[in-house]
């Protein structure tokens, strides 16, 4: 007779309660002996404890002088580093009627420390998602949602964008959200009515409209630093679109730079806030191999076409008769030297990367958009700002969110190492503190495991 040995893998107890968030309106939540970095400043506050209850940051004092309920799970955190959530300011969720993609990509967001985002093209659905979102029905980071995207396809008069406006304003749309495409009248259509009913814009800038016009009219962030190099370009008037290329991608070695200086006044001036997504520049436009971006670990997460779609985007990119890698290496140290310059002028800069887009993971390329902001001259501290007070100060939320200190809503990411010696311990997390729930690295790497694609 034949014997059959089977193995069967029990969880312990206690791990399968490390898999599950940990609710702090049942119970406080501690981190105890923990390095906080406030945020309102640069320093590292060593040795404290913080005390979560009902979403709320409730003590926030050195280790010692800490006092918490008996009931309280503690979080032994000695060594390691607490920082405010983290924000992505330009990222997309699914405009689909399903609501299980879009799931996944909050679920994706907020294992790697993103508690907000801004998704930058709208769909009917997002405003359900959202209100899910506010009452807890679903996980997932704080949500911002522009509505459908006003371009050239989607409005051809001043009459219907008009109206799209209106409608988009009573529907409770956060933001208008701008493609390429518009035409001066349409822009001045859209713009005007944005204003008379109350409702800011945001993102690209088009071509027909350029930068210039764009501030005057009263943006409430530009996105990609969309039109800022064509706005540079002398010859700009003699040029199209397409020889233009893409955030003036082919014609960055004709820009006058001695025009930064003005371009970030009036940035400033207009209280314009930045979203760079340098990420699309560093890893969609960049020359070199593009199977280093289509290998890369977290890759995993995307399926087998949307990977396929984003490595031929960048072949197909790579294959167009104007792309010279020396005019595209400088076209990105020109894009560097213009995050410098805003944060050098004291211009708004929001964290965002553009994901899912080329190469872009969900969560993922926010951290990776951290680094190039640092590869742009940034210390880690004040790349972390644009992720953290920076979005609290534009979103109107500074008295209670973006830092670390009591009465501020519980938005933590718990570090293994320190990010203002070295930006990339960003992505070592322990555990995230996402509102009401602690979700420890038990439970993000099971999240993880389930989010993998074939």
């Amino acid at each position: 007779m034949k014997h059959v040995l089977i193995v069967l893998f029990v969880l312990s107890p206690a791990l399968l309660l490390a898999q599950q968030p940990v609710d702090s309106r049942q119970q406080e939540i501690v981190f105890r002996q923990v390095n906080v970095i406030p945020m309102d400043r640069e320093e590292i506050m060593e040795n404290q404890t913080v005390v979560v209850k009902e979403g709320k940051i409730t003590v926030l004092s050195d280790a010692e002088e800490a006092d918490y309920g008996d009931q309280a799970m503690v979080i032994e955190a000695q060594g390691k580093y607490l920082i405010p959530g983290l924000a992505e300011m330009h990222a997309h969720v699914p405009p689909v009627d399903d609501l299980e993609p879009m799931k996944e990509v909050l679920r994706l967001f907020v294992v790697n420390g993103i508690t907000t985002i801004r998704g930058m093209l709208g769909h009917p659905r997002h405003l359900e998602l959202r209100s899910q979102l506010q009452s807890g029905a679903i996980l997932g980071p704080r949500f911002y949602t522009t509505g459908p995207s006003f371009s050239g396809q989607s409005v051809q008069t001043a009459a219907q964008a008009a109206d799209m406006v209106r409608q988009q304003k009573k529907a409770g749309y956060d933001y208008l959200k701008f493609h390429p495409g518009l035409t001066l009248e349409t822009f001045s259509a859209t713009t005007q009515t944005a204003k008379e009913v109350g409702i800011p814009f945001v993102g690209h800038v088009s071509f027909a409209v350029g930068i210039w016009r764009a501030l005057d009219a009263g943006y409430s962030s530009i996105d990609h630093l969309d039109g800022f190099i064509e706005g540079m370009v002398p010859e700009i008037g003699t040029m199209n679109l397409e020889q233009t290329g893409l955030f003036g991608i082919f014609v960055a070695d004709q820009v006058d730079t001695t025009q930064i200086p003005k371009l970030m006044k009036r940035l400033k001036e207009t209280n314009t806030w930045v979203v760079p997504t340098q990420a699309l520049a560093e890893r969609w436009f960049s020359p070199g191999d593009p199977e280093q971006f289509y290998e890369a670990p977290e890759m995993i997460y995307m399926s087998a076409q949307t990977r396929n779609d984003w490595l031929n985007s960048k072949k197909n990119l790579q294959s167009n008769p104007q792309y010279e890698e020396a005019k595209v290496e400088n076209f990105i140290v020109l894009r560097r030297k213009l995050i410098k310059a805003c944060h050098d002028y004291d211009v708004g800069l929001l964290l965002g990367s553009d994901a899912p887009q080329v190469f872009n993971v969900p969560g993922f390329s926010t951290h990776q958009e951290l680094q190039y902001m640092v590869d742009a001259g940034l210390t880690p501290y004040e790349a972390l700002r644009t992720g953290t007070v920076n979005v609290a100060s534009y979103l109107n939320q500074s008295q209670n969110s973006g830092t670390i200190k009591e009465g501020a809503v519980s938005d933590l990411v718990l570090l293994n190492g320190n990010p203002l010696e070295d930006i990339r311990q960003t992505e070592q997390i322990e555990g995230v503190m996402m509102g009401n729930l602690w979700l420890s690295k038990e439970y993000i790497k099971k999240e993880l495991k389930q989010l993998e694609k074939p």
